[in-house]
């Protein structure tokens, strides 16, 4: 039967090909994503940047450490502490000390992320003078790259000063350099400093002085700003490439197998005659999976050849879009070639298996049929697995709705939980899309029952048409909107929570001083509510160290300008000792204690005052100001007293904070500003995970357009030869497909609407009443290119076949 079945590869070019086709690009993508998944794994070891010629760096406390019953826990805390003065004192009798100091500017005309520095701590990176001086009095500074000249005067939020010198720009911060007398006025805590003495005396100095860190060689990188952000860069693309391989996977799985097993389907008549002529069905078998076999290890090849070249490219794009930092590349990695070769190679020989059993099964007088119409389309185990699948999916979508609905609006659950359905769905497709293909029994004339017919007599044709727009349709439907539905309730949470008519917001990276509050408190007709954020820690369960929000409010005026989503409790009960939790926490009943640790890693114990609702889960805590230390104020919410003018209140907010450099909105306008949006990185991940998944949907739904079409020649023919023209013959391929499309589209569009009917159930469970925001345009452009795709892919080999004399047509060898 080899020999049979490699004759069968040159004789049925077009079936083949297709399958080779629809497996290779599915390896490719495989191996693209495994490349950039491997790739993310692990960040490179960047070097001190700001010390890096400092000999010793001593920090103060950065890192909350809890001992638990299985190890010490720890989290990094919002407000670190500065060294302590004692051992200051220690360490000056060592050599010489140089306190850091870092603090936001604000310049006119200057970059946006400036950041200050005393000008004794220029030597540690090392800066070197390229043109003028150091500053000597308070009103000058240095500033690194080209942006302000010497002799230049320049308005801040620290007050007008004059650009004395410039540094270069060493490319990982844009500084402004005060006096040190300057600039220890300016920020008065110093977190860390630089010790010109021996490693090991200088930690003799600090022993016994809880979580104060001696930085030396690399270590003095953690003394930079955001030490860790290449990981932290690396962990979100890591996330991305994972969910965008998942999807891919899925995908390419579902294609893959499914094109596999229509193949097959195919070629009834062809097995008949096998069996006429004396086959066996064990040998038809053999045969079967002997073809798979070839084209799976050719196919797989070639994607992993076409995967290599793809990778690059998808690095540069994700790079390119700020998906991933600047130096992300592919690394020299050979499992994802393993694990994209493989799993090609065994997805087109299960494909394959089951077609294979009905393959041998097929009798001698099949190849005797003048006409073929499918029969027993659904199989035992069609029929097993689809309706299993489904009940797995509604079964664990009641029980996640009564255990934890929160779960639903995580997004690896939103985004493989639409894949248990669509599997589903297309494993009882047979029996789904009969009912369906009746749609054209409203056509008029008989180009609907012609439409309505040959969609039925071939169910496994058009069940495998159907597959590729399911899931293209299913998916878009069920992530965008997953997507939107979610946007939409935080969006509702922050409407309803807000109160005030005006919120003031601090420039990003900085607080209100005093001198700011007080001057909005003095507009006449505001009713002002400061906060600051910071955040709480809590150790729940005895092992799980837990970082909460956190904003620190004056419970009177937060109860003036907010309402806060309150399940039990009272805002007035907050106090010094209180603290305000949500449902998530695991002690979460009114007057309970519970032990925390504040953002300065202080511990203490408070009393709970009341408890929010879960919500979206972004409620986090709320503590009076004594449990915030060392948060300044970064948001002021104003209500408007009886009788005050509106527009006249504005004016005075936006007066009182011009000089510091805050902005005031209204109500719409602050909830329209942090409300969640898809910001470019956002649009281009969402991109990522659905472009590629929706391009080689597109492609294999051409593909087994293809191959379908290619098998009907002999009956368009016989139209022919029954008196249908040339177009009337095309215009019904062409109908038959955009039917095939729409039955495609109607089930991928319940699929998305049961999947966002659990989310929308898990919200209001959770307390949150939203609409199910369903991305209409989006799907409708997603089925208009399926539709133009797919009568492209049935007319364009139609036409062409159709040219010859519709005698020789009928009459032509399969």
């Amino acid at each position: 039967m080899l020999s049979v079945a490699l004759r069968t590869l040159r004789t049925r070019r077009v079936t083949f090909l297709g399958s080779f086709v629809a497996l290779s690009l599915g390896v490719a993508l495989l191996t693209v994503t495994g490349l950039a998944l491997a790739s993310s794994l692990d960040a490179p070891d960047r070097a001190p940047e700001r010390f890096a010629a400092a000999a010793v760096v001593v920090r103060g406390q950065d890192t909350l450490r809890v001992p638990t019953p299985i190890g010490d826990r720890t989290q990094e805390l919002a407000q670190p502490r500065a060294v302590p003065a004692g051992t200051v004192s220690k360490l000056e009798k060592l050599g010489r000390v140089v306190q850091d100091r870092s603090f936001a500017v604000r310049a006119e005309g200057g970059p946006g992320a400036l950041v200050g520095h005393p000008w004794s701590t220029a030597a540690f990176a090392p800066y070197g003078i390229d043109a003028g001086r150091a500053p000597r009095t308070a009103d000058e500074v240095v500033v690194t790259g080209g942006w302000a000249e010497p002799g230049e005067r320049v308005r801040t939020d620290r007050g007008t000063v004059r650009v004395v010198g410039t540094v270069p720009d060493r490319g990982f911060e844009d500084a402004v350099f005060y006096t040190d007398a300057r600039a220890a006025r300016l920020s008065p805590l110093s977190m860390q400093l630089v010790v010109d003495a021996d490693a090991t005396a200088v930690r003799n100095a600090v022993r016994g002085n809880a979580g104060v860190r001696v930085l030396t060689g690399d270590d003095r990188r953690y003394a930079d700003a955001d030490p860790d952000r290449d990981s932290e860069a690396l962990t979100a693309t890591n996330s991305l490439f994972g969910t965008a391989g998942g999807v891919t996977t899925f995908v390419s799985v579902f294609v893959v197998a499914s094109t596999f097993a229509f193949a097959v389907a195919q070629r009834q008549r062809e097995f008949g005659l096998l069996r006429t002529a004396g086959a066996t069905p064990g040998q038809i078998r053999r045969m079967v999976l002997a073809e798979a076999l070839g084209v799976g290890v050719l196919a797989s090849t070639a994607g992993c050849v076409l995967g290599s070249y793809g990778a690059p490219h998808l690095a540069a794009w994700v790079v390119d879009g700020g998906l991933a930092p600047a130096w992300f590349t592919i690394g020299d990695h050979t499992w994802p070639y393993h694990m994209a070769f493989w799993t090609g190679l065994l997805v087109a020989l299960c494909g394959v298996t089951a077609a294979s059993w009905r393959a041998g099964r097929t009798g001698p007088a099949q190849a005797l049929r003048g006409a073929f119409v499918d029969t027993r389309t659904m199989t035992w185990g069609r029929w097993l697995f689809g309706t299993g699948l489904l009940l797995t999916a509604l079964v664990t979508l009641g029980i996640a709705l009564a255990d934890d609905p929160g779960d639903l609006l995580h997004r690896k659950t939103y985004v493989t939980r639409p894949m248990l359905l669509i599997t589903a769905v297309a494993l009882l497709a047979p029996v789904l899309v009969r009912p369906l293909t009746r749609l054209p029994a409203w056509l008029p004339g008989a180009a609907g029952m012609l439409v309505r017919e040959n969609a039925a007599a071939g169910v496994r044709r058009t069940a495998a048409l159907v597959a590729p727009v399911l899931v293209t349709v299913a998916l878009t439907g069920s992530l965008l909107g997953a997507t939107a539905t979610l946007n939409e309730a935080k969006a509702t949470e922050t409407r309803e929570r807000t109160t005030a008519a005006f919120v003031v917001t601090a420039p990003d990276g900085a607080g209100f001083d005093a001198r700011t509050v007080e001057r909005l408190r003095a507009v006449p007709g505001a009713e002002v509510s400061p906060t600051s954020s910071s955040t709480v820690y809590v150790l729940e369960e005895d092992m799980a160290l837990l970082k909460s929000d956190a904003r620190a409010a004056d419970p009177e005026a937060l109860a003036a300008t907010t309402r806060l989503p309150l399940a039990a409790g009272k805002v007035s009960g907050l106090d010094d000792g209180s603290i305000i939790v949500n449902e998530e926490w695991e002690r979460h009943s009114v007057g309970r204690s519970v032990r925390v640790w504040l953002g300065d890693g202080t511990e203490r114990t408070l009393r709970i005052a009341a408890v929010m609702a879960t919500g979206t889960g972004d409620n986090g805590v709320y503590v009076t100001p004594a449990n915030a230390p060392g948060a300044s104020v970064d948001r002021v919410d104003v209500a408007l007293a009886d009788g005050a003018d509106t527009g006249a209140v504005a004016a005075g907010l936006h007066e009182a904070v011009r000089a510091a450099g805050g902005q005031v909105l209204g109500k719409d306008e602050w909830v329209a500003a942090v409300s969640p949006k898809s910001d470019p990185p956002t649009r281009l991940g969402l991109l990522l995970v659905l472009g590629i998944a929706l391009l080689y949907t597109g492609i294999s739904l051409v593909n087994t357009l293809v191959m379908a079409t290619s098998d009907r020649v002999r009956d368009l023919a016989v139209l022919r030869l029954a008196g249908a023209t040339h177009g009337q013959v095309l215009r019904l391929v062409g109908a038959e497909s955009l039917v095939v499309v729409a039955a495609g589209a109607l089930l991928g569009l319940v699929v998305a609407g049961v999947d966002l009917a659990g989310m929308w159930a898990a919200l209001r469970l959770l307390s949150v009443r939203t609409t199910l925001a369903l991305p209409w345009a989006t799907i409708g452009a997603v089925v208009a290119a399926c539709a133009f795709l797919a009568v492209l892919a049935s007319v364009v080999p139609a036409g062409p076949a159709l040219r010859r004399r519709a005698v020789e047509l009928a009459g032509i060898r399969e």
